[in-house]
């Protein structure tokens, strides 16, 4: 996939991101639950598609990936059981630290995402240059 498709369904997903969190204020209660397993499904199982598409031949970019993964990977795993843990207690404090700790772990991952996009911006910079370098060496070069 070209990298400005990439970023178009960047901006696709965002956007519908965007429009979930607004309806889902509205949501009733059993069905917002619902929702918040199939997202939960279905970033466990992006993530591994992800993970399965690593490309063998960038190995520099895959033992990075590998590694970042794993890391993600302990990362959501613990952050769920904790947020499954405190979904457990029934009192009223403790319902409302959790409402605060889930709105601090949403607004954690928006701030990350929003470096990995100000990343993704310098890389795809960054590959855009060194393809017009690799364009001008080769135009250079005798046939």
């Amino acid at each position: 996939m070209a990298l400005s498709e990439q970023i178009d369904r960047l901006a696709t997903r965002t956007k519908a991101l965007e429009d979930r969190a607004a309806a889902a204020r509205q949501q009733a209660h059993d069905d917002l639950q619902k929702d918040v397993a199939a997202a939960r499904d279905a970033s466990k199982a992006n993530a591994e598609a992800l993970r399965k598409s690593l490309d063998a031949g960038a190995a520099e970019v895959s033992a990075w990936w590998v590694d970042m993964g794993r890391s993600w990977d302990e990362h959501l795993a613990n952050m769920r059981q904790h947020i499954d843990q405190k979904k457990a207690a029934h009192d009223v404090q403790t319902a409302k630290r959790t409402a605060e700790d889930a709105d601090a772990y949403a607004s954690y991952l928006i701030d990350y995402c929003y470096a990995a996009v100000e990343e993704a911006e310098y890389a795809v910079l960054d590959a855009t240059l060194a393809q017009k370098e690799y364009d001008d060496l080769a135009a250079k070069q005798p046939t």
